[in-house]
């Protein structure tokens, strides 16, 4: 059995090149059509997931003063979900003209700059707009200023309340919210309450609420970002699905899971992996496995001081136990090459499944992993070299070739994601974001955000991304993050189904056996989820 350690886990071609990739059986046709563009206003446009609909968002974000980068980070956000409904275009609003909505559907603004000046033209856009529009945050004050508003709506600008607000209420479920979250939630000010409805409400220490969403009409208010101190738990949950709302209104309610066996290698145990192929065919789930085709120890750390390297081939038993689980319903996919990174501790001890593959960090005084940034060769040929490399394996032992990919620990640079769009067109992850990937600009590493989705989306990397949103059994606490069991995730799937269409989709780790396994299937079933592949997911 594989140490602890293994499960760590944080929580966000040409020439021969492209010979290979046929070779291999990577297709980058998919990838390619589905790559975002850049629009010649400063904007960005983005395509829908698969089965996303028809809709078209436009996502406007704040840009001034010390922290308006952080418009950025919550428009990468905001346009990774949309992209479940259609089409997106995100812009800053400073740049926003009298009639750039006609062409949309739908209009989401982020305010997340105390006073960012509005242009006029939006504010008058909004308050005469019949077409959807969530306004998030900051600023609303100016838009209640315009004649009429208050009238039409019902409701003005309010004061901030700074109240603890640990928990949100919506669709009879409670949310979580971060006790460190200290910026305080808009309380409006309703001048005429039959126009205004509360659709989630925040609940004091003391026991007594505010409104944390409300709806007038064709307009919907949230009284704060909902992308900060983000939990699977969290209030974030709400917002993925008001998006519906605005978006997809005719939805029916639907509740998908999937589970993926996770850091399968070389060394895995043959036994260990055909038990959980046999309990969840038995229970007619089927399931994805991740797989990394070599395992380097270079230090010895786990054989003594001894180093060790070899792939799949030299581990016949192994690939028999990966063919008897794609024969139980099995899809693999690829979990990286190596699932470490070079020689070096990275941040553990340079073994395969406990380190990074493609992105740097350590571990700090306080017990906390601290993500540095690209490995020193970091680029798309070298990320490419390493994908196809790992496909060869694949390939040779007759496994066949992944059709997704899945970034070791979540953690991957620009160029890295481009490599993975370029060659698979699909990732079965969370994705890592960078200011400077929407607008652009030069990547700032040290800003970086993760995000993960409770449905199917094609996120601002141009790839399909299956969602991971529930995480993953965890018997021991660690790196400050704490012990996480069935019940855990079973609680997650259960806040979930707040989501109209949402999924409850984690990792399992096989080292850990059955005995929890029997525990979480019986149990997100009985919550009301249908087991699906994520195959499903990709074909919407």
């Amino acid at each position: 059995m594989r140490t602890a350690i293994v499960s760590r886990r944080n929580v966000l071609v040409a020439g021969a090149a492209a010979a290979a990739v046929a070779a291999v059986g990577f297709s980058t046709m998919e990838a390619d059509a589905a790559t975002a563009t850049a629009t010649t206003a400063g904007g960005r446009t983005g395509k829908a997931a698969p089965g996303g609909g028809t809709a078209k968002t436009l996502v406007l974000y704040d840009t001034t003063g010390d922290y308006g980068w952080l418009g950025e980070v919550y428009a990468t956000q905001v346009a990774n979900l949309s992209s479940h409904f259609g089409s997106w275009t995100a812009a800053p609003v400073t740049g926003y003209k009298s009639g750039d909505l006609a062409g949309y559907s739908a209009l989401i603004y982020l305010g997340s700059t105390y006073d960012e000046p509005l242009p006029a033209a939006f504010l008058a856009d909004v308050a005469a707009t019949t077409k959807p529009v969530i306004w998030v945050r900051d600023n609303v004050w100016q838009l209640t200023k315009v004649d009429g508003f208050a009238a039409k709506f019902g409701f003005t600008s309010g004061l901030f309340d700074f109240a603890d607000v640990a928990e949100v209420s919506y669709k009879g479920r409670s949310l979580t919210r971060g006790a460190d979250n200290k910026s305080g939630l808009m309380n409006l000010t309703v001048s005429d309450a039959s126009k205004v409805t509360t659709v989630a409400a925040a609940k004091r220490a003391d026991g007594s609420t505010l409104p944390w969403a409300v709806r007038s009409g064709n307009l919907t208010y949230v009284s704060e970002i909902p992308f900060s101190y983000v939990t699977h738990d969290d209030r974030y949950l709400i917002f993925a699905d008001l998006l519906f709302d605005a978006l997809a209104p005719n939805t029916r309610e639907r509740h998908r899971a999937l589970i993926r066996i996770e850091d399968i290698g070389p060394d895995s145990d043959p036994a260990e992996l055909k038990a959980i192929a046999d309990y969840l065919s038995s229970m007619k789930v089927p399931f994805s496995v991740a797989v990394y085709p070599r395992y380097r120890d270079p230090k010895g750390a786990m054989n003594g001081g001894k180093a060790e390297d070899y792939t799949l081939a030299k581990r016949p038993l192994v690939v028999a136990a990966l063919k008897y689980m794609q024969a139980k319903g099995g899809t693999l996919l690829m979990h990286g090459y190596t699932h470490q990174y070079g020689s070096v501790a990275n941040p553990y001890d340079g073994v395969s499944a406990n380190d990074f593959e493609f992105f740097t960090a350590h571990v700090d005084g306080n017990d906390r992993v601290i993500y540095d940034g690209p490995v020193k060769e970091d680029s798309v040929a070298w990320a490419t070299a390493r994908m196809i490399a790992s496909g060869a394996v694949f390939a040779a032992t007759g496994l066949g070739a992944p059709k997704i990919f899945e970034f070791p620990h979540y953690a991957a640079s620009p160029a890295d994601y481009q490599a993975a769009n370029t060659l698979f067109g699909k990732r079965y992850d969370r994705g890592l974001y960078f200011p400077g990937v929407l607008t652009g600009a030069k990547y700032h590493y040290a800003r970086q955000f993760g995000q993960f989705f409770p449905y199917t989306v094609r996120d601002v990397y141009g790839s399909v991304v299956v969602p991971e949103n529930i995480g993953n059994v965890e018997p021991d606490a660690y790196n400050g993050h704490p012990s996480r069991l069935p019940a855990d995730l079973i609680a997650s799937a259960e806040r979930n189904l707040v989501i109209r269409d949402g999924v409850a989709s984690l990792f399992y780790h096989g080292y850990l056996g059955t005995d929890y396994l029997k525990q979480l299937v019986p149990g997100i079933i009985k919550a009301g989820y249908t087991f699906v592949s994520a195959e499903t997911m990709l074909n919407g």
